[in-house]
């Protein structure tokens, strides 16, 4: 779910596990991870979305790599193992430094589908 639409997160969260489900949470490139602080033992995967959601193809917000070296460190703090994701704008002059940064899964629609050979871009990503 996203952050910014759900105006109860930890009832939400407490639901969805309540099922057997993990659950993950998206936040908007404006949201400050911190404010994940409280609730990070209950998620298993943060999606930090790179780009405003909408649409393939937009370029990626350069602040990302510090939001997710921040949400690495609250990840780390609180003895967890939840993965994040990062969805927008992800390609090749990214890739590895998400992954530094403290990403766990690339999001790569655009780059991939729009790549000529989309396995060999796919199999490049992951050399990155």
């Amino acid at each position: 779910m996203h952050y910014e639409a759900c105006p109860n997160l930890l009832d939400t969260l407490a639901q969805i596990k309540a099922h057997g489900m993990k659950a993950g949470v998206a936040i908007n490139p404006a949201t400050d991870v911190s404010v994940l602080t409280p609730f990070i033992k209950e998620i298993d995967l943060v999606c930090v979305m790179s780009v405003y959601p909408g649409f393939g193809g937009q370029k990626f917000i350069e602040p990302t790599y510090e939001k997710v070296k921040a949400l690495k460190q609250i990840i780390t703090q609180a003895h967890t193992n939840t993965l994040i994701e990062i969805d927008g704008g992800v390609d090749m002059n990214n890739a590895a430094a998400l992954v530094k940064a403290g990403a766990d899964i690339l999001v790569a629609g655009t780059t991939v589908f729009k790549a000529a050979n989309p396995i060999a871009m796919i199999a490049s990503l992951k050399q990155a």
